[in-house]
Parts: structure tokens; C-alpha cells; sequence
């Protein structure tokens, strides 16, 4: 890829939550201040953990994906709430010949961004004791299997001893990193023997459901109680009192990581070596070092009613969308709905739909698909800029990304849509600005998902009703049309003819049936049956039309018909029937009797009266044969 813009790959999960939101815009700025291009592949998270099958869809789609076309790899296997999902995204990525930086744990045989956990959580705590010199500390963990709950609650336990403390402080209460636990982290806090002057929470998200148990229960905060938390997220800055917590400093993450890569790419650099961010504790008014403002307030009020505006009206918007893909026909008007429609998750000039085909190119909504091959053919394709060229060509799972013709840095966000079981294949989008679209971008892929998984259940209906209709008008021995089916057609044949035309109707009975069936049994009968008809196939090829009509009977109506016809397809079934006996090990020869019958005819005529002529001819031609009586009638 020299002389090109490098592409760097960014595997993570729930990225479209308002904490790791902000790790994609610090990325995004990274990588246009670096001149890199980044393609992010983005899980679904706590929305799949819902579906026993998510996880094999998710990691299904992982096989798909040729790391040979990346010049390095961002890992972030924080968030993946699917169990096992992290583990086999970083078995994946062991695969990749390109280096592969962690940006939120360490792990072996990868270049780590270390951030400094331990560190941050130090500086709350001791901020706490040095400064409130509270010495009554509780701590609120995250669920204690986690690996970033156990080593903040080690840090925690290591700055109270080293200040003489319990190691525990007052009490530890055990979190779920969630909203969900605040009301008992209160009831525990606030039974102590001793209660606390401050918690210390390991993240923001229990902070602010602890904040709100002790308002219930008429705790004021930070009067009576002072309460920190972790991460600072966008939830956390919002809220009221804003919380005092230790920032992931993104920007600095976000840079490191893809400077490590462009320059590994540039000058192959091949030292292994892991990189240190600090965090930054931001001490505001949940402790009482940032006096709550009336300004702030009125800001705080004031964007979460525009947010819930925004809200209602892109609810409004998926609930009209989902109407309309609900009735759509084909993946056409797929394409045309989601243009008019897709305004709810942010502006974005390009997104691209593409589908798993099989070896035949059958799309997975066909019914006829068979397997994956491993290409993927294009159902929706919006350009808004026009810099992109439509390939005619399925694409490959080593170049998943359109190509662009603009020069400038492309930020993609790539992911798999499915429903239930069926891994349909994946999008991209490309956004405007530098933020990535919000959680409605996810509904979207499910409806899309939800609306494929309908066109396929659509087309195999239809099959279905085509195939049943056939079996009603086809004889099951011969594959000819039957009686109902030829009756049906020749019908049609004769209706749509305009002025008078001359046209043909042959009875063709098979001759001997019976001893064949007497001598060598009902198999090789049918056997007969059925090469006697392969006969009368091969021998139509002047728009005739055939049927078995009964037993050892077949029937040719034939339109705008002529003698020299006739004469020909006589010939040929004569010719056809001869190679037949030729190679025809049994002591048995096939032979048929026939009777054809020639008029002209308006679109009025009836095909009983034709077929009656036809058929009185046939069996005066077949009381003429010599030995007859011996073969059976």
C-alpha cells in the first residue's frame, strides 16, 4: 500500500454509547491529523445481549473480514457484553500480519496503550483525605469479576492502609458498573455503624444512580454526603450536581494509538513497546469543590429538552420508516425508503448495504441461496457526493469498502446486519462530521435486517405457490404437462389467436404397454412411459405443446401449424425411438401409434372436437398393426 493513504481498522463495541462516542470523535480527529483512513467495526453490545444467537451472528461475520487490507489494527475490547465475543474478535486479530495496538487492556503479543487506572483513582481518594480530610470513605466496586473493578478496589484498598484506614474504609459495596444497584448501595451506606462522609464510586454511571437514592431518601450531595465516580463521562459532566470523576483523556489514547500505527506502516518499526496515558480527576460540585452555578443549570435543562425534542421526532421518523419498509417489494424500494427516510441518525454522505451471494451469485434473500462464497453484492447504495463507483462486480471480503476517487481522510463504520439466525451480510456508513451516528442507526440495521429476512420468506412463497401450481398442471412420471394442464394451455393457444390459423393436434398411445408391463414388471413400464415421453420432448421444437393424458397416452397441440411440420416431427420422433431401441438391452421394442389432425381455426375452436379427430385416427393406425393383439393394446 505504498503511496497510499494508510487504512487502519478499530474493532469495538457499543460505540455508539455516549461514553465511547467520544473515543470515536478523538479517533476521527486523530486520524485526520495524521492523514490515515479508519474503518471501525463496530459490535452491537447491550442491544444483542438480548439474543441467545447474537453472539454467532456477531463473530460470524469475523471470517469475512481480510485484515491483509489494514496497515495496522486498534483494539478496544472494552464493552463487548456478549460473553466470549472479546476473546474471539482478539483470536481474529492474532491472525493479522499488520501490528495490533490495545487501547483498553493489556494483552500479550499486542502493543498496549496502558492507561494509568490505578493512578487515577489514587488522586480521587488521597483528594478526599488531603484536602476534605474526610477519613469516614466508602467504596461502591463494579461487579468484582470484572478485571478494571479488581484492580480500582486493589488501588482503593492500597491508599487506605498506606493512610492507616480500614482497607475496606467504612464499607465496600458491590456495583454492577450500571444504573441499576443505587438504591441498595444507599440502604448499605447509609446502615453502616459508621456512616460515611464520602463514597467513592468505580464509575460514573453508579455514582449517579447513588446520588439519586440518597436525594430519595433525603441525603443531600455533597452536604452530607460526597460522592466521586470514574471515567468522566458526558452523563457525568451533565448531571446535576456535576460529578466529580477522573477522565480517560480519549484524545491522548486516541493519538498514541494511531501514531504507533502510521509510524510501524512508515518505518516498519518492529520494537515492541507499550505506551502510558495518565488520567486527569476533574474535581467538581458532587464533592463540594465546584460551587453548583445558576448558568450551569439553565445549559444542563436546556440540552436535555432539546435532546428530548430530538428524541421524540427521530421516533416519529423510524416509526414511518418501519410503515413503509414493511410494505416494500424488493430491495429497490429498500434502497428508496431508506434515502427518504434515514434522516434520525445523524448526517452522513454514503451508505452502502451489501449482501452475502453464493457460488451461483444468488443474493441471501433469494430462497434459491445456497452458502456463503464470500463475496458480497450491493442492495442500497447512497452517494450523496458522488465519489464513489459503483462496481458491477460483487465484492470481495478483501476489499469490503467501495473505493472513493476523493482525496481526503475517509472515516468508515462498518457492521453486520442479520436477523435471528441469518447473517444477511454488512453496512457501511461514512458520517459528515467526526462524531458517529447515534443508537438509531442500530434500529435502522435491524429493520433492514427484519425487512431482508420478509423479502426472503416473500420469495420463497412465491416459489413455493409456482412450484405447487406446476405439480397441479404437470404429470409427476413424465415431467409433461397432465390432462388438466394440456387442456389449460391448448385452451389459451386457441383463444389468443387473431383471424384463422391452421392448427395441429396429434393422440400418440404407446404400443405393447401391457407386455412390457407382464413380461419385465411395472418399473420398466414406467421406464418406457417415460422414455416414450423424453421422445416426444426432444421431438417438439416448433412450438409444440405435450402432455401424458393418460395412462400410455400423450397428446401435441401445435399453433399455426403446418404438413411439413407434421411430417418432421414424425421423423424425428420415428429417429429418436429407433436409438432408443438400439441401445435398449431388454427383448423389447418401443413403439408408438399415432393420429394427427390439421384445420383451421378462429379463436373460438374447441380442442375436445380436435382431439377427437386426432384420436379416432390413432386407433384406426394402431388396429392396422401386425401383431398387435400379441403386444397388448
Amino acid at each position: 500500500m505504498n503511496g497510499k493513504r494508510k487504512r487502519i481498522a478499530v474493532f469495538g463495541s457499543s460505540l455508539t454509547g455516549r461514553y465511547k462516542c467520544r473515543l470515536c470523535r478523538e479517533l476521527n480527529i486523530a486520524a485526520e491529523e495524521l492523514g490515515v483512513d479508519l474503518v471501525y467495526f463496530n459490535s452491537y453490545g447491550k442491544l444483542r445481549s438480548i439474543n441467545s444467537k447474537a453472539e454467532d451472528q456477531e463473530s460470524g461475520f469475523l471470517e469475512f473480514i481480510d485484515l491483509d487490507q489494514f496497515d495496522g489494527i486498534v483494539f478496544d475490547g472494552e464493552g463487548y457484553n456478549i460473553e466470549g465475543m472479546a476473546d474471539r474478535v482478539e483470536r481474529k486479530l492474532r491472525s493479522a500480519k499488520c501490528p495490533v495496538v490495545s487501547i483498553s487492556s493489556h494483552v500479550e503479543g499486542f502493543y498496549n496503550i496502558e492507561f494509568d487506572d490505578a493512578g487515577g483513582l489514587r488522586k480521587m481518594v488521597e483528594h478526599f483525605i488531603d484536602d476534605h480530610h474526610f477519613t469516614r470513605i466508602g467504596y461502591m466496586s463494579g461487579y468484582l469479576s470484572h478485571p478494571d473493578a479488581q484492580l480500582r478496589l486493589k488501588e482503593f484498598r492500597s491508599v487506605m492502609k498506606e493512610r492507616g484506614f480500614p482497607e475496606d474504609g467504612v464499607g465496600m459495596f458491590e456495583g454492577d458498573f450500571w444504573y441499576n444497584k443505587g438504591v441498595e448501595a444507599a440502604h448499605f451506606f447509609l446502615s453502616l455503624p459508621e456512616r460515611p462522609e464520602a463514597v467513592v464510586c468505580a464509575n460514573d454511571y453508579m455514582a449517579i444512580s447513588l446520588i439519586d437514592a440518597f436525594r430519595q431518601m433525603g441525603i443531600k450531595v455533597p452536604e452530607t454526603i460526597a460522592v466521586s465516580g470514574y471515567d468522566g463521562t458526558v452523563e457525568g459532566n451533565e448531571y446535576l450536581p456535576h460529578l466529580s470523576s477522573v477522565t480517560r483523556e480519549w484524545h491522548s489514547i486516541a493519538y498514541k494509538a494511531l501514531k504507533l500505527l502510521k509510524d510501524y506502516s512508515d518505518e516498519g518499526d518492529g520494537k515492541e513497546y507499550d505506551l502510558t496515558v495518565h488520567p486527569k480527576p476533574v474535581y467538581a460540585q458532587s464533592c463540594g469543590c465546584d460551587p453548583l452555578e445558576y448558568r450551569h443549570v439553565l445549559e444542563t435543562v436546556d440540552r436535555a429538552y432539546e435532546d428530548k425534542r430530538l428524541l421524540a421526532t427521530a421516533v416519529y421518523e423510524l416509526e414511518s420508516a418501519m410503515l413503509k419498509l414493511n410494505k416494500v417489494n424488493n430491495v429497490r424500494e429498500m434502497e428508496s425508503v431508506f434515502a427518504e427516510d434515514s434522516v434520525n441518525f445523524g448526517e452522513y454522505t454514503s451508505f452502502f448495504l451489501m449482501v452475502h451471494t453464493d457460488q451461483a451469485g444468488k443474493p441471501v434473500y433469494d430462497s434459491a441461496y445456497s452458502a456463503p462464497s464470500g463475496k458480497f453484492v450491493p442492495v442500497i447504495w447512497i452517494d450523496k457526493n458522488k465519489e464513489y463507483t459503483q462496481s458491477p462486480h460483487a465484492f470481495e471480503s478483501s476489499s469490503l469498502i467501495p473505493q472513493s476517487s476523493a482525496d481526503r481522510c475517509h472515516v468508515y463504520y462498518v457492521m453486520v446486519v442479520h436477523f435471528a439466525e441469518s447473517i444477511f451480510g454488512y453496512s457501511v456508513v461514512e458520517m459528515a462530521g467526526k462524531d458517529i451516528f447515534n443508537e438509531f442507526h442500530n434500529v435502522w440495521l435491524h429493520t433492514l435486517g427484519l425487512t431482508l429476512n420478509s423479502l426472503h420468506q416473500k420469495d420463497h412463497i412465491s416459489k413455493l405457490i409456482t412450484k405447487l401450481e406446476g405439480h397441479s398442471i404437470t404429470d409427476g412420471l413424465t415431467g409433461l404437462l397432465n390432462r388438466r394442464g394440456f387442456d389449460d394451455k391448448s385452451r389459451k393457444l386457441i383463444s389468443n389467436i387473431n383471424g384463422k390459423k391452421n392448427v395441429c393436434t396429434l393422440v400418440i398411445d404407446m404400443d405393447g404397454l401391457k407386455h412390457i408391463n407382464d413380461e419385465y414388471g411395472h418399473y420398466e413400464g414406467d421406464r418406457a412411459i417415460r422414455a416414450l415421453a423424453d421422445i416426444i420432448t426432444r421431438s417438439c421444437d416448433c412450438g409444440e405443446i405435450a402432455g401424458r393424458t393418460g395412462g400410455d397416452e400423450f397428446c401435441i397441440f401445435a399453433p399455426d401449424y403446418s404438413e411439413a411440420c407434421l411430417k418432421r416431427l414424425i421423423e424425428r420422433m420415428k429417429d429418436h425411438a429407433a436409438d432408443y431401441n438400439r441401445s435398449n438391452r431388454l427383448d423389447y421394442k418401443l413403439d408408438f401409434s399415432w393420429g394427427a389432425y390439421i384445420t383451421e381455426t378462429d379463436s373460438f375452436g374447441l380442442i375436445e372436437d380436435f382431439l377427437k379427430i386426432s384420436d379416432s385416427r390413432m386407433y384406426e393406425q394402431k388396429m392396422t398393426k401386425p401383431g398387435r393383439r400379441g403386444y397388448g393394446i
